[in-house]
Parts: structure tokens; C-alpha cells; sequence
């Protein structure tokens, strides 16, 4: 494994800071999506950015505000790859991200990849309002694809959740 040289963590650090443009309230970092800096020379950066699915639209846009960043921090030639293995995960979404998700109004995914120590058996999903977990769907398809709409059975308000991959 290559080590980042501080520029490199600095300008994945400023990559990472942009908002996410479906999600606003998530970073690329939070979200995950954001796989390496590389420094190719001077002036010169390759960025690597993981989609949250193949042909998601937030794509170039995500790519175009990094460019930005970076050319406004200095950087003369930014070019961003999309990187399709190893497939992103909802599992990639830091526990930032997650509380930022549920402060919005949107339940996280579960976590999907466990690591040593037992398996939640719950597969509830709890209301980011209320935190019942008495809640349905209503669709399976919500503002954006990687989302669901559900109810809350205990409060009956409506909210998205980020389906799990």
C-alpha cells in the first residue's frame, strides 16, 4: 500500500469536503465515493471517484466541483477517473455520514458487511423522526434511485431511506 504524501492528504481532504449534489448534506467523503489523490507532477492531480452505482448522473457534477476546488486551491491540471471495482457500498457511508443522513430526515442503510462480533438479526428500519421501527414502504423508489419512501406507523410521517447495496 502506497502512503499519501501530505499534499496528497490535503487535497483528498479538500476533495473530500465537497458536498455530495443529490445529497447535499453528505461530503464525498462521508459518502464514501472518494477512493484517492494522486499527485502526477507539478500542477498536475488524479483523482478517483467510485459512483454509488454505474451511470449515476451526480457523476459529472461531482467531478466538476472537484475540479473546481482544486484548481481554486492551485491545482492546474485536475483529472477525475471513475473507478468501478471495487463496486461502492452503502457500507462506504462513514458514521458521519450516517448521523449526517439521519439528522436530515433520512434513514441510513444498514450496515451490510459485518466484522468481527455478532450479526444484527434486526432487519427494521427506524423512523430518522421518531425511532420506531414500525414503519412501511410505499415505494420502492424515492427522489433518487438509491432511495426508498416510507411511513412511519407511530408518527405517519413520510421520509426517505438510503437502500443498502
Amino acid at each position: 500500500m502506497v502512503t499519501a504524501t501530505p499534499l496528497e492528504e490535503e487535497l483528498s481532504r479538500l476533495a473530500g469536503s465537497v458536498p455530495d449534489p443529490e445529497l447535499p448534506v453528505l461530503t464525498l467523503e462521508d459518502l464514501g465515493v472518494l477512493k484517492g489523490v494522486r499527485v502526477d507532477g507539478p500542477g498536475r492531480v488524479t483523482v478517483e471517484l467510485t459512483p454509488t452505482y454505474t451511470g449515476c448522473p451526480a457523476v459529472e457534477a461531482m467531478a466538476s466541483d472537484i475540479e473546481r476546488v482544486l484548481h481554486d486551491h492551485g491545482v492546474a491540471q485536475v483529472s477525475v477517473v471513475t473507478v468501478l471495482s471495487p463496486a461502492w457500498s452503502t457500507d462506504d457511508i462513514s458514521d458521519e455520514g450516517r448521523r449526517k443522513l439521519a439528522e436530515f430526515g433520512i434513514a441510513p442503510p444498514r450496515p451490510q458487511r459485518q466484522s468481527d462480533g455478532p450479526v444484527p438479526l434486526t432487519l427494521a428500519i427506524r423512523c430518522p423522526r421518531c425511532g420506531s421501527t414500525d414503519t412501511e414502504l410505499l415505494s420502492r423508489f424515492s427522489s433518487t434511485a438509491c432511495k426508498s419512501l416510507r411511513r412511519c406507523a407511530a408518527c405517519r410521517e413520510p421520509f426517505d431511506h438510503f437502500k443498502e447495496l
